[in-house]
């Protein structure tokens, strides 16, 4: 919850080449104070059943910089892991792995504001937006 003196940070990843939330993708959560600062690094949490991550820690006071950087490997690699188990003919095609092992995505924040930062995904490419 953000207060006068802090920001705060929600997010949700839905994939889009499913049309379907992107469960178990661990995230973690940065933030700075001024443009030159260096990043401190704040802990994470990972998306639950609706692609939502609930839990983020809190940002400091005098955050002015939010770095959310979304793991997205692991999801994909049981993505197609669990693909190939449902047709062994593809097995032996010759995917060579996760085209974005992670997606970072940095923004500004206010004090006093909320910021809802969802991320569309699909295997080759992503999106996005500030959320309500």
């Amino acid at each position: 919850m953000s207060t006068d003196t802090t920001a705060s940070v929600s997010t949700h990843i839905l994939d889009t080449s499913v049309g379907r939330p992107a469960e178990g993708v661990a995230i973690q959560l940065a933030a700075r104070s001024g443009r030159d600062a260096h990043w401190q690094a704040l802990g994470g949490s990972a998306t639950d059943a609706d692609g939502r991550c609930k839990d983020l820690p809190a940002l400091p006071e005098g955050t002015t910089h939010v770095r959310l950087d979304f793991e997205v490997e692991a999801y994909f690699e049981k993505k197609q892991a669990d693909a190939q188990q449902d047709a062994p003919a593809n097995r032996d095609s010759d995917a060579t792995g996760v085209f974005f092992p992670e997606v970072a995505i940095t923004f500004a924040v206010k004090p006093g504001e909320h910021y809802h930062v969802p991320l569309l995904l699909n295997p080759f490419g992503y999106s996005v937006y500030r959320g309500s």
